[in-house]
């Protein structure tokens, strides 16, 4: 896709949220940040119990704790790919998890500060305006590349989830569930998904699709990068203890994993153990270049993670 690396325009964000129809949402009261960021004193332990939350001082980000524990990561349904076979024991160590995907306010902050690049587009898959309009600073930003992700977790503290956590987060380790909330198959009150809204929605728009930690968002609206390189055989030979994915000279092409499904996707690509791919940047290849550039698009955005104890 065409990188765009457009002289920064400064966007002033107001709280406020689209009059469109669509599920209550939690109330997020630090999701849109008024202040500039301070990096990064979330004011609480880096260990907590299970769901316990906090607040990122860089961004205005809630955080949800994440213990750690052994489970069981992959296709466990009828409807598993190749790709996530064979279904492995996977241990994680603990870690925090962003509550909901990052949002166009939050994205900001970081253009304001001169560390990330804009989106390539400002619209959205049916906003004209989108990214800048204070209509939609909470919802999730879109159009950003993998670069861009890691580049803006690193700005907030914080780093990418791997594949496994981002899958121990959805999915925990009580059950085998199919889906964040359960076995039960997706409707318009747990997800947005299969273009019942044919965009974003505001982040938290769906508590009751919350996964066992509390993570919102993890099955539809927008798919999300994580830090692993995709293998479509890297299962058989993944490690145990918590595997980051293969190196990047074994994948063929610089492909990175998207999880989650987006709200074009229907519902076996909302199940927790889905493995989508999308093309991360290519920093050695000619900067005109759509291998320089990499992929970005209006179904793919992301959220942080940090390690606990």
């Amino acid at each position: 896709m065409k990188k765009l690396f457009p002289i920064l325009v400064l966007f002033v964000f107001l709280l406020s949220a689209c009059g469109q129809a669509q599920p209550t949402a939690i109330v997020l009261p630090t999701a849109v940040p008024t202040q500039e960021a301070q990096v990064n004193d979330p004011g609480k332990p880096e260990g907590g119990k299970a769901g316990d939350e906090r607040t990122s001082s860089a961004d205005g980000m809630l955080q949800v704790y994440v213990p750690g524990g052994k489970f069981q990561m992959g296709g466990l349904d009828g409807d598993a790919q190749d790709d996530e076979k064979p279904a492995h024991p996977v241990t994680v160590g603990p870690f925090w998890m962003d509550k909901v995907e990052v949002t166009n306010a939050m994205y900001q902050l970081c253009v304001s500060a001169g560390v990330c690049n804009p989106p390539s587009e400002f619209k959205s898959e049916s906003r004209e305006m989108y990214f800048g309009s204070p209509d939609f600073a909470d919802y999730p930003v879109v159009y950003v590349d993998w670069n861009d992700a890691k580049t803006y977790c690193e700005w907030a503290g914080r780093r990418l989830p791997t594949e496994a956590e981002w899958e121990f987060a959805a999915r925990g380790n009580a059950d085998y569930r199919r889906y964040p909330w359960g076995d039960q198959s997706p409707t318009n009150n747990l997800a947005n998904y299969d273009y019942t809204v044919r965009d974003t929605t505001r982040v938290g728009s769906y508590p009751t699709g919350a996964s066992p930690f509390g993570a919102l968002d993890m099955a539809g609206n927008v798919w999300e990068w994580v830090a692993d390189y995709y293998d479509p055989g890297y299962y058989a030979q993944a490690g145990a203890d918590n595997p980051t994915g293969p190196n990047k000279a074994g994948v063929n092409g610089p492909r990175v994993v998207l999880r989650g499904g987006s709200w074009a996707d229907g519902f076996k690509d909302l199940r927790v153990s889905n493995r989508g791919f999308g093309v991360a940047p290519d920093l050695t290849a000619d900067s005109k270049s759509e291998a320089y550039a990499g992929e970005s698009n209006p179904r793919v955005g992301f959220r942080c993670a940090e390690t606990g104890k």
